[in-house]
């Protein structure tokens, strides 16, 4: 029963994660804010029944990998003219540019 119960609140919290994510990923873009909202609740909603301990893992590993590719990889982008994008980056995937170097180090 405590398992259940503790399992029951990682669960929660992933979900939590994911919509807070879905939230600072997709900010201003209402249909995709609600495309996504949809697919998250579908998605738990499907599996709310699921009771092999394996599997719920399985699922969670599944979600958080998702979580972490909304929040490093994706890219808002607005349509300023007919063939220009204007990409929005957002302050937490911008990082330091490293200057690249053409001679390789030798290894001792």
């Amino acid at each position: 029963m405590l398992v259940q119960f503790i399992l029951r609140n990682i669960v929660l919290q992933l979900f939590r994660t994911l919509h807070r994510t879905r939230q600072q990923v997709f900010k201003n873009d209402k249909r995709a804010l609600e495309a996504a909202r949809v697919k998250i609740n579908e998605e738990f909603k499907k599996n709310k029944s699921e009771a092999s301990p394996e599997k719920i893992a399985e699922m969670m590993k599944l979600g958080s990998d998702v979580e972490l590719l909304l929040r490093t990889s994706v890219i808002q982008g607005v349509h300023t003219d007919h063939n220009t994008l204007k990409l929005v980056p957002r302050k937490d995937l911008l990082t330091e540019n490293v200057p690249y170097c053409d001679a390789p180090t030798q290894k001792q």
